[in-house]
This record gives C-alpha cells, sequence and structure tokens, in this order.
C-alpha cells in the first residue's frame, strides 16, 4: 500500500499521480536508479606521449646536460676534462635508450651492439681524463667486447632455441659461468701476463653442475613435468 507524499491520501498500485492534489507518484527504487552518479558515464583517455616527442625531448634534455657541462668546464672549472664525463655518460644514456624508443622494432643484435660501442666510447673518453690509455686496451676493451660477445650469443640463444623457464635457466648459468672464465683471463693476463685460473674455476663448477641438472631434467620429460607442476611453472 502506497501513499501520496503531498497530502497523505491512499493511492492505488496503477496510479501515476494523485487523484487529490495531482501530485506525480514516484517510486524510490526508481528514483535510486535515476540519481545523478559522481562520476562521467563517458570514460576519458589522456592522449598518450608519441614515442618521437619523448625521444625528442630525452635528446634535448641530454644534449643540454653535456653542453653545459662542456662549457662549464671550457670557461670556469679549467682542472681537468671532468666534463667528458657527463657528456661520455649523456652519450650511453642516449644510445640505451632513444633507439629503442624511436623503433620499437629494433633489433635486439643491433641494440646490443649500440649499447656496447657507446660503452666503449665511454670508457675511451676517460683516457683523456686518466692520462692513459693502457688500461682502455688492455683491460677496459677486452672486457666490453667479451661482454658484448656473450650478450650477442645469448640474444640469440634466447630467440633460436626453446624458451621455457629451465631452457632460460640453462643459457643464464651458461653464460656467467663462461662470463667468469673470459673475466679472470683477460685481468690475469692484463695484471701479470700469466693466467691463473681461481675465482672464476669456482664459478664455473658450480654452473656446470647446474647445467647438468638442467640438461638432465629438459631431456626427461617425466622429470620436467614434475619439476613443472611442482614449482608451477
Amino acid at each position: 500500500m502506497s501513499y501520496c507524499v503531498n497530502c497523505g491520501v491512499e493511492l492505488e498500485p496503477s496510479l501515476r499521480e494523485c487523484p487529490l492534489c495531482n501530485t506525480p507518484v514516484i517510486n524510490p527504487r526508481e528514483l535510486e536508479k535515476a540519481a545523478l552518479s559522481p562520476y562521467p558515464k563517458e570514460k576519458g583517455q589522456v592522449e598518450q606521449v608519441k614515442r618521437k616527442d619523448l625521444a625528442i625531448l630525452l635528446s634535448v634534455i641530454l644534449a643540454a646536460t653535456g653542453l653545459t657541462c662542456g662549457l662549464l668546464n671550457l670557461l670556469v672549472i679549467r682542472a681537468s676534462a671532468w666534463s667528458l664525463l657527463i657528456v661520455g655518460g649523456c652519450m650511453v644514456i642516449w644510445m640505451l635508450f632513444v633507439p629503442g624508443i624511436i623503433y620499437h622494432k629494433l633489433s635486439a643484435y643491433l641494440a646490443l651492439l649500440l649499447d656496447g660501442l657507446a660503452i666503449g666510447i665511454y670508457l675511451y673518453l676517460i683516457t683523456f681524463v686518466t692520462g692513459s690509455d693502457v688500461w682502455f686496451y688492455g683491460l677496459a676493451l677486452p672486457i666490453v667486447l667479451w661482454i658484448l660477445f656473450l650478450a650477442e650469443i645469448s640474444a640469440l640463444c634466447i630467440k633460436k632455441l626453446p624458451q621455457t623457464i629451465l631452457a632460460a635457466m640453462l643459457y643464464f648459468f651458461s653464460a656467467v659461468g663462461i662470463l667468469c672464465l673470459g673475466l679472470e683471463i683477460i685481468i690475469d693476463w692484463y695484471l701479470s701476463e700469466k693466467i691463473q685460473l681461481l675465482w672464476s674455476a669456482i664459478v664455473l663448477t658450480v654452473c656446470v653442475i647446474l647445467d647438468i641438472t638442467l640438461i638432465t631434467l629438459l631431456s626427461r620429460k617425466r622429470l620436467r613435468d614434475e619439476v613443472d607442476r611442482r614449482l608451477h611453472f
């Protein structure tokens, strides 16, 4: 049973307005549905920043940083060529991010090559600050080339070989063992021109054990499935 909200007269269910005072009959449930929401019905979306604009902004910031530091070094603080470190750092940051921003389909091999080139140039600029390039050609450059080589091989394995969690672990431990072995050889040859494997042999031994275990798991389907179930791969 309902009543008029204005005069209180009893109303029949079919009435749309009060027969006495002509006040519209309002259903409270329909009133709740018709209430205005504080949020807009249409969802808006902020326009995304274009890759080109983001690359331009980052390039301008890095170029301004390198230029201002270079002028400061040239005109004010002339004690050493310290600005080369900042200029080189800006160049490395640019090479790491801007090509990938502009060309989102940039080849991983080319991206790694550009990164290695930028790091190599940055290390070479440090020679102007230290006044010697012996460490660069004897130590820094071989290490950069060795890491770059392993990074390219790892990228090739990830692209061409099966991509599973166990396979990725196999690639990782193999790369770590070979990386440490090469680093100790380069460092020993630079310091004493003699190769005496110590810490890298320990790391390589552990990695070989892990690799053999992973290869066994990958080659035995029942073991692989059991590991997948237990670890929720």
